[in-house]
């Protein structure tokens, strides 16, 4: 399979990631974000966590700052929304999300997937659908016990360094997590090994995402009514 260069050193991408909990965006998509900044991708990040509260709150904001470092930008928001109970909050998260919409003009979306096993995740993705109708959305996937790990198709290559690093500051800024039984470097590594043998990866690591809808334009924008 060819691989297809969109992000190239010295490029500007403005980048919006949404993760459900304090640590999801950095499971799901913390090798390629430190990928594409330390590829040259001068990256203009909107981070935003939507429940995070006390310890929490400090464990993700030291580690958002930690993967964004070198960044072009970067705007971190935490809501409070209460969880485990996202769906019973659909209406309240919608109107955030809404408000979000209208700050943010992303080239890319980082968010969970549809068919996610965990209630919050999937209201999340279904509500961020809602709200970024005309985005390239990519959807991340984090293990966990719901053995809900799927089909994938779009594949990001990481160097080991990239690996390595993202699976310590993983572990350095999320000690609330250590004693759950998936939150082990054996986990993230094992992952990034299987998505890395799916697409032929040089360094044998990748991360992997699901892309619903995409617009190939030569040249050209193709624009219509928003549906």
């Amino acid at each position: 399979m060819q691989p297809l260069d969109v992000v190239r050193p010295g490029a500007r991408l403005s980048v919006l990631c949404v993760g459900a909990h304090a640590d999801d965006i950095e499971i799901g998509a913390g090798g390629t974000i430190l990928t594409w900044i330390l590829a040259g991708t001068r990256i203009d990040m909107h981070w935003c966590v939507l429940s995070a509260a006390g310890q929490r709150a400090c464990e993700a904001r030291a580690s958002a700052a930690a993967f964004l470092s070198g960044a072009a930008s970067a705007k971190v928001e935490f809501a409070d929304f209460r969880d485990s109970f996202f769906p019973y909050q659909g209406d309240t998260i919608k109107e955030w999300l809404a408000d979000l919409r209208r700050r943010t003009t992303p080239d890319v979306i980082f968010s969970h997937r549809r068919s996610d096993g965990h209630q919050d995740h999937r209201e999340a993705a279904n509500l961020i659908w809602n709200a970024f109708r005309d985005h390239l959305i990519l959807e991340y996937e984090v293990p966990k016990w719901d053995g809900d790990l799927g089909e994938t198709n779009v594949y990001v290559p990481l160097t080991e360094n990239a690996i390595n690093r993202k699976i310590e500051l993983l572990l350095e800024h999320f000690a609330s997590q250590r004693n759950k039984d998936w939150f082990e470097p054996e986990v993230f590594r094992g992952l990034a090994r299987l998505r890395g043998m799916e697409c032929r990866a040089p360094e044998r690591y990748a991360e992997a995402f699901v892309l619903r809808k995409a617009v190939l334009s030569c040249g050209g924008a193709a624009t219509g009514p928003d549906r």
